[in-house]
């Protein structure tokens, strides 16, 4: 689909979108460049890695695809970098989980000259580092693909026609409808599951020794770097807090029936999350 791809900050995502690349057959010619010195030399001796750049402008000076895998809150910064250096027309996308201020922002710094537009793949792990790449990681996945109203409609659909390839599902939406679905669908999750196992650390710590698959099924994404989800939830802190509020009445709702005794408003709510729980899509 390109002749060359640069991927900038690669992490689980960047380095899964570069083997990707790769196998697919997605792009001929495969630049990283990352942050640390150590990194850079550790990614040249991969086999899905054309090519090391000691900075994001040598990295993108021919690209016509440009992947930004750094955190949130650095995206934009990293847009505003490179812009003198890319090729006329190139198009830039990012694996960041929140996106209405970077979309913008990016839109904004590259005007005319080339192309942003958004990326969120809703893929990954608990575990971070370009070490735990996966070339299929994407396959079945969704991948939001977040045009503004005033983005080149071409430069979209090549982007979108890019995570295709990878085997990804696309769902096109626009910035700010994006944050509110995944603050509720993604951040929200990631909040409950940190809460729940920080409210356990403060019990007997022998509990946490009987832990069953319940427990460590749910709490799975505690596991996650607390500095990186910092950064998501101070970047999408309005979302995040109308999904929490959302919830606290939810939970609120069976408390008040616990106390009550009403065992039929216990079971009702147990079932409505069943149900909603059966009717996930199965992924590969």
């Amino acid at each position: 689909m390109f002749d060359r791809i640069a991927i900038l900050a690669p992490g689980l995502l960047g380095a899964s979108v570069a083997r990707a690349a790769r196998h697919f057959g997605a792009a001929k010619h495969l630049t990283l460049w990352a942050r640390r010195p150590e990194t850079r030399l550790q990614l040249k001796g991969q086999p899905w890695c054309d090519a090391v750049a000691d900075s994001p402008a040598d990295a993108v000076k021919a690209a016509q695809l440009v992947v930004i895998c750094a955190p949130v809150d650095q995206i934009a910064a990293l847009v505003a970098q490179i812009a003198p250096a890319l090729p006329a027309g190139a198009l830039i996308t990012d694996v960041g989980s929140v996106k209405g201020e970077i979309c913008r922002l990016s839109h904004k710094t590259l005007a005319r000259h080339a192309h942003f537009v958004g990326s969120h793949p809703m893929a990954g792990s608990e575990k971070t580092g370009w070490e735990h790449g996966r070339t299929d990681l994407f396959k079945g996945r969704t991948v939001f693909v977040t045009p503004l109203p005033e983005t080149d409609a071409k430069a979209a659909e090549r982007v979108a026609s890019f995570w295709t390839a990878l085997e990804a599902d696309v769902a096109t939406i626009e910035p700010d409808a994006h944050d509110e679905i995944v603050a509720h669908i993604s951040h929200l999750p990631q909040v409950l599951a940190s809460t729940l196992c920080a409210s356990l650390a403060k019990r007997d710590v022998r509990w946490r020794n009987y832990a069953g698959g319940g427990l460590r099924d749910t709490t799975r994404i505690a596991g996650s770097d607390p500095k990186l989800w910092k950064t998501i939830l101070d970047q999408n802190r309005d979302e995040v807090l109308r999904a929490v509020r959302g919830y606290q009445e939810e939970l609120h709702n069976l408390e008040r029936a616990l106390a009550n005794r009403d065992w039929f408003e216990v079971q009702a709510i147990l079932e409505r999350g069943r149900v909603y729980r059966d009717q996930f899509r199965p992924i590969p």
